[in-house]
């Protein structure tokens, strides 16, 4: 028995993975800025990526395919393209010639940099950050979200086109270069509605029926402005004759006091996560009084994680959903950008653990058996329920997951334990004293370039094509090189250049119990780069040193100091697809007792110099600023568990990148760390300034080179950088280095660029 909300619900996805099954975008894409791909050829291979992917998600049963969520970069990006937002200094170049200024835009180029890069929500996943100002003046340029749905409606698809939606997208903008720091994004809405009208239009006539604008900004805290600003967007969308119909999507939490204006806004759909903190929703479109005349999304398949979804439990969810809306569709909660593409490839996973494992295309088939489930009746999917049962037993009562050593030390955790003996300002001059830098001392994040030599050895390792001692042999030629280099630079602190490490995660994961690794589970981060992020199944333990041999081999080459690097707890956590069956501060506090084992072994064999990277601190800040103080409570303290350990002459430094790091200052001073290096390059010093208006007391790092860009940066471009940064920090406190680790970027750009770094710390240095 259905009721008219479930008959015939349908199956559908908000977006799903680019890359393809080996990964064949990135490989065109690289081939083509090396010249070695045409520009047809990459269109092509991307076309048929498209076509690959429509197929298999319609062959699944899935009845509404997304079109125009296929990027050759960002989608943000993208739609900065659709709406005429190409920043002056890439305008000739996308004019003369729109892919390769389109690449520009993403990447830069010598003369021309690009536009600055952050993380997607809490996500690991990148975008391009849109620059505008009072002078942006808005055209529509609909020819990619048109073709792509063409391409669909041609082979016999249904189409959906996938946008950023306005709101979204001036939420996500900042001022342009030279514009106001207090310039507001939003102010330009009503200058943005024309554009996006403009393209809805040409959806509908090249045969949209539906199409879905994300808005994922308003599940976060916005203000009485901002939902006013979106009430007013979508009454004025919605009053358009000449459109689709609107299909409007939130994921990655609770839309909250948005919710209320969404449901009354003239749409004819909502598409809401029911999911981790999105499950809230549920009880809010309740007390909302439902969506009455629209069609509802309910994204109850997390989106984010590998885990196999709790089918019974998204049954009794859709079923408490059909008296709340007209129509009720089923999805995941948000893009299947954010996981691999298929778990069945990854063939070295004990069978008993795979059977915990969706990927995108198993979340796809999740989808479409409860859509099943929801139109003709829980019985019709009878054996999957019974056999989804099974396996979410087997997971509960696993040895993996369940380890009583490794409880029993965590549980035996005090306070003392995360607090080093000395405060800073008493271990900052003992570390003076032992390590003799001077002003501006210079340093890189870590990796190196990975080289194609270093990435064949470690296939042919695995392969049994060499032995452990040819391979060994292969890493410390490497090192040798890298620490030559160095000293040959002028650089002050050293690193050995990570040669041994496939992944900054996946490296220590493969090390630790708990953790596994795959070997297709390719998502993207940025652009062309993507990374295999191991699964979190169990109780962490670190069987033995992963890293002291390492760094204790650079260091016999050299009398300068060299940095042992580590992956931190909460990045450990961010970076991989973390378990779901206990709460994050505990898992987090498991990894931390690991890796501080590693810290006091890297100090033990002499290590002086400890970096304890956590990139991903601000990344996992929960969306609602009410969550905020749990989280970093748990978040720092694992970091100061790790390092709580070492001497007050030992000095630990860490690492962030690429995100708003104004929002966590506090946090930033609560870990404690020496040393702190950050992404400064693209955002112009920004960051120095926020640390030393909060009166951030320890040293800093702000990048002086971009290494997310081709680009190499010249002596005097470094040096103008550092001079703003010491407008913000005082000279004894100050660092010069990269902004994020080397291992993307060649041997030759990386030598001349760290030249000119080592140039412009001395050229300044001598006028200090």
């Amino acid at each position: 028995m259905t009721t008219s909300a479930a008959a015939g619900a349908r199956a559908t996805v908000h977006g799903y993975p680019r890359q393809g099954p080996n990964r064949e975008l990135k490989k065109a894409i690289e081939g083509y800025w090396k010249g070695r791909v045409g520009a047809d050829a990459l269109r092509e291979t991307a076309a048929g990526l498209r076509r690959a992917n429509w197929q298999q998600l319609a062959d699944s049963g899935i009845h509404e395919v997304p079109t125009g969520d296929f990027s050759y970069y960002d989608h943000v990006l993208d739609t900065s393209v659709m709406v005429g937002a190409v920043p002056d200094r890439h305008r000739a170049a996308f004019e003369a010639d729109n892919l390769d200024g389109y690449f520009a835009m993403a990447r830069g180029t010598q003369d021309l940099a690009p536009l600055e890069m952050t993380k997607w929500f809490d996500t690991n996943y990148h975008y391009l950050v849109p620059e505008l100002g009072p002078d942006t003046l808005f055209t529509a340029d609909s020819a990619k979200q048109v073709a792509e749905l063409r391409e669909a409606l041609a082979l016999g698809h249904t189409g959906r086109p996938v946008l950023v939606g306005p709101i979204t997208y001036l939420l996500l903008a900042k001022p342009a270069p030279g514009v106001s720091a207090g310039f507001e994004p939003l102010t330009l809405l009503d200058r943005l509605l024309p554009v996006y009208a403009e393209v809805l239009s040409d959806l509908r006539a090249a045969g949209a029926q539906w199409v879905q604008l994300d808005e994922p900004a308003l599940v976060q805290d916005r203000s009485p402005a901002e939902l006013n600003a979106a009430a007013r967007a979508y009454r004025d969308l919605g009053a358009l004759t000449d459109r689709p119909q609107l299909l409007v999507a939130s994921y990655f939490g609770r839309l909250g006091d948005a919710l209320p204006v969404l449901a009354k806004a003239p749409v004819e759909g909502l598409a809401l996560d029911f999911t981790g903190a999105g499950a809230a929703n549920l009880a809010d479109l309740a007390a909302a009084g439902g969506l009455r005349g629209k069609r509802l999304v309910a994204g109850v398949v997390d989106g984010r994680n590998v885990w196999i979804n709790d089918l019974g439990r998204s049954m009794a969810t859709l079923a408490t959903l059909l008296g709340l809306a007209d129509r009720v569709d089923v999805a995941p909660s948000c893009s299947l950008l954010h996981v691999p593409l298929d778990a069945t490839t990854e063939r070295d996973v004990d069978t008993q653990v795979a059977r915990w494992l969706a990927f995108a295309r198993q979340k796809t088939s999740e989808v479409v058996t409860l859509a099943r489930g929801l139109t003709e009746g829980a019985e019709s999917i009878a054996a999957q329920l019974a056999a989804n049962r099974a396996d979410l037993l087997s997971r509960t009562g696993s040895a993996l997951t369940h380890d009583p050593a490794v409880r029993a030390r965590s549980a035996a955790v005090t306070q003392a334990d995360a607090r080093r003996s000395l405060p800073y300002a008493e271990r900052a001059t003992a570390q003076r004293a032992r390590l003799g830098l001077p002003l501006l001392p210079t340093t890189t994040i870590g990796s190196f370039p990975q080289t194609a030599e270093l990435r064949t050895a470690r296939a042919d390792l695995r392969a049994g094509r060499i032995g452990a001692e040819g391979y060994d042999e292969r890493i410390e030629a490497e090192i040798r090189e890298v620490i030559s280099f160095q000293e040959k630079a002028g650089i002050d602190v050293l690193v050995h250049g990570e040669p041994e490490r496939n992944d900054m995660v996946q490296y220590f994961a493969e090390q630790l119990t708990g953790y596994l690794a795959t070997q297709h589970g390719w998502v993207q981060s940025y652009g062309t780069r993507y990374v295999r992020p191991p699964i979190l199944a169990g109780d962490i333990s670190r069987p033995e040193p992963m890293t002291v041999r390492w760094t204790s081999y650079a260091q016999s080459l050299t009398d300068r100091p060299v940095k042992g690097m580590l992956t931190g707890p909460v990045t450990m956590l961010a970076w991989s697809f973390v378990r779901d069956d206990q709460p994050l501060a505990e898992t987090a506090r498991q990894v931390a007792l690991a890796l501080r084992e590693e810290v006091n072994d890297l100090e033990a064999a002499g290590g002086s110099v400890i970096q304890v990277d956590e990139p991903a601190l601000r990344e996992t800040l929960p969306l609602r600023s009410a969550d905020h103080e749990a989280y970093l409570h748990w978040a720092t303290e694992a970091f100061r568990l790790t390092t709580g350990g070492v001497r007050p002459d030992t000095q630990i430094h860490t690492h962030m990148c690429y995100a708003e790091f104004g929002d966590i200052l506090q946090a930033i001073d609560d870990l404690d760390a020496d040393v702190i290096s950050l992404e400064a390059a693209r955002s112009h010093m920004q960051v120095a300034d926020e640390l030393a208006t909060a009166g951030y007391p320890r040293e800093v790092g702000p990048g002086v080179y971009d290494i997310h860009s081709p680009r190499v940066p010249s002596a005097d471009e470094a040096a103008t950088l550092l001079r703003k940064g010491l407008e913000a920090i005082p000279a004894e406190r100050l660092w010069v280095n990269p902004d994020c680790g080397l291992k993307t970027r060649g041997w030759p750009e990386v030598r001349t660029s760290l030249e000119n770094l080592v140039a412009a710390a001395r050229e300044v240095r001598s006028g200090i």
